[in-house]
């Protein structure tokens, strides 16, 4: 498997046994981890928490089972990548990320 492949196990097809809302809630913890590291000033382990987020939206683009959500979560790729490494054209802040995807993460829950 590839080296620069954070997640193998996942991207060895792990990832597609998630429900949306599960991938969705684990996209989140990196999207948090990317956070809180920017915010303590960890910019390097900002940075790699913030490609392992972008490479969980990959993997969940490539989930056939979501190919109906393609548009909102390759939207949301875009939209974190412009929060996070662009000019934030969108306007989008922490916070606003951080309620965005704990409403998956307890959607997430109470589906258990």
């Amino acid at each position: 498997m590839n080296e620069n492949i954070f997640h193998q196990d996942l991207a060895r097809g792990r990832w597609q046994q998630f429900s949306l809302l599960e991938q969705m809630a684990n996209i989140g913890s990196e999207v948090g981890r990317a956070i809180t590291a920017r915010e303590q000033g960890k910019e390097e382990r900002a940075i790699a928490a913030s490609y392992r987020a972008l490479e969980l939206f990959d993997l969940s683009l490539d989930d056939p089972k979501l190919r109906h959500r393609l548009k909102e979560i390759a939207r949301a790729r875009e939209c974190f990548a412009d929060f996070f490494f662009g000019e934030n054209e969108y306007n989008f802040t922490a916070e606003w990320w951080q309620k965005y995807f704990l409403d998956f993460a307890i959607a997430a829950r109470q589906s258990r």
